[in-house]
């Protein structure tokens, strides 16, 4: 079981909060679970939150010491800093291992507790230029969704905190098992985190009279030599006029999004069969498996059979 804690202060915001506990905090029919989620504070009792209610917590700092993950859901406002207590709680869950994570504003307390001097790292565009200011040891970067560095990572605004969160459930159990999330919460499986942040979620209603039949089309034919004129053409569109809405909706280009069904349809081969490497290269389009370990190494760092031993070592228990 991976223990997910929630750092939080008053008075919070509750989406930023809501965003991982509908991630890691629901049990889900037909699904193991695999997280435990709980919520800790400073000072444990009544916490206020912005949306005029308040919350009652009742685990305290120590809380983080038995996190594997902790996630630090917005810290407004972001001009008053953390104390030294909460500082220590997060240094020493990070040096005992924990993975630790910002949503949005979050991203102050981290940088306050140097987890991110010297790295990489992103927030909310409006807060970008204060982060860069009072933190100049900190690269920030005010135009992607998230970023990951394994030990510690960094989301965008309040919605790409989703997008961050099935990002980390992807890399502990697997594309199958994110995919399985995704659908309870109606929402698309995967963004990538370079994409860019004024590119709105993409909701079932933006979809629907839209891209939808088309992206369900696409999906059926991943193992065919699909094309960008393939793609306009079945949707009754130019390819410029496929492109903007690729852009608008899905913030991302037609070539990407195909690129990154493909590499999802390859880890959940990789994940859920022995398939050989040629096999699973044709049935995810990406026609050999030299391709395949190209687009792999490029998409995630690692080779297919390197992923294929990973995920079996940490997950043949749990099936």
């Amino acid at each position: 079981m991976h223990h997910v804690v929630a750092l939080i202060r008053p008075p919070q915001s509750t989406f930023e909060l809501a965003c991982t506990a509908q991630v890691f905090g629901i049990k889900r029919s037909g699904l193991p679970t695999r997280y435990a989620f709980g919520v800790c504070t400073e000072r444990p009792g009544r916490v206020a939150t912005h949306a005029g209610y308040d919350m009652l917590v009742t685990d305290g700092l120590d809380a983080l010491d038995r996190a594997d993950t902790v996630v630090v859901p917005g810290w407004l406002p972001t001009g008053e800093p953390p104390s030294p207590a909460v500082i220590e709680a997060l240094r020493r869950a990070h040096s005992c291992g924990a993975r630790v994570v910002s949503i949005c504003s979050g991203v102050f307390a981290l940088a306050h507790a140097g987890l991110l001097d010297g790295r990489r790292a992103t927030t909310h565009w409006g807060l970008a230029d204060e982060l860069a200011a009072r933190f100049p040891h900190i690269r920030v970067d005010p135009d992607v969704l998230y970023v990951d560095h394994g030990d510690v990572a960094t989301s965008a605004g309040a919605g790409a905190g989703f997008d961050l969160c099935m990002h980390l459930v992807r890399t502990d159990q697997g594309a199958r098992y994110a995919a399985h999330i995704a659908r309870t919460m109606v929402m698309p499986p995967h963004r990538e985190g370079g994409q860019l942040q004024y590119s709105a979620p993409p909701h079932p209603g933006q979809i629907g009279g839209t891209l939808a039949p088309l992206l369900e089309w696409i999906s059926g034919r991943l193992g065919e030599p699909l094309t960008i004129e393939s793609m306009a053409a079945h949707a009754g569109l130019s390819t410029r006029t496929l492109a903007r809405r690729f852009a608008d909706q899905l913030g991302t280009s037609p070539g990407r999004w195909l690129l990154a069904q493909r590499i999802t349809t390859a880890r959940d081969l990789l994940e859920s069969s022995d398939l050989p490497l040629e096999a699973i290269a044709r049935r995810a389009g990406l026609s050999s498996a030299t391709n395949l370990r190209r687009r792999f190494l490029n998409a995630l760092g690692t080779t297919p059979g390197a992923y294929r031993r990973a995920f079996r070592t940490e997950h043949d228990d749990n099936r």
